[in-house]
């Protein structure tokens, strides 16, 4: 099993930016693909990026791409999302998710099996 702690969220004007974290712990990080989604009020969750054990992909919703990066440092424990152009579109919170399956869908929420506690995101315009 794996735990993850998402930090680096917080309150920032549109155009600026955030770099959000997500520290895992209780297993071994690198056999993990590593996930971030989004749930704004009243919607579903929302595929934002993915990476794979090695940091291949990676992939990214249409809505973030050229304005959000994901990055792992496997020595770290830790996968990031790097966030920038930041707009209240953007707002919502923010989960990170892993999955040990070598071969998996990146965009599915329902492919990832372990989810940590979610770090919120408010873009004010």
């Amino acid at each position: 099993q794996v735990q993850l702690v998402e930090s680096g969220g917080g309150l920032v004007q549109a155009g600026g930016s955030l770099r959000l974290s997500c520290a895992a712990s209780g297993s071994t990080f690198s056999s993990y693909a590593m996930g971030w989604f989004r749930q704004a009020p009243g919607k579903e969750v929302e595929f934002v990026a993915a990476i794979s054990r090695t940091g291949g992909g990676p992939w990214y919703a249409d809505s973030v791409k050229g304005r959000f990066t994901i990055s792992r440092d496997n020595a770290k424990k830790t996968v990031y999302l790097q966030m920038i152009s930041l707009k209240p579109e953007d707002t919502a919170v923010y989960y990170c998710a892993a999955v040990s399956k070598s071969s998996w869908y990146p965009q599915s929420p329902l492919a990832y099996d372990y989810w940590g506690q979610g770090t919120q995101v408010t873009v004010s315009s």
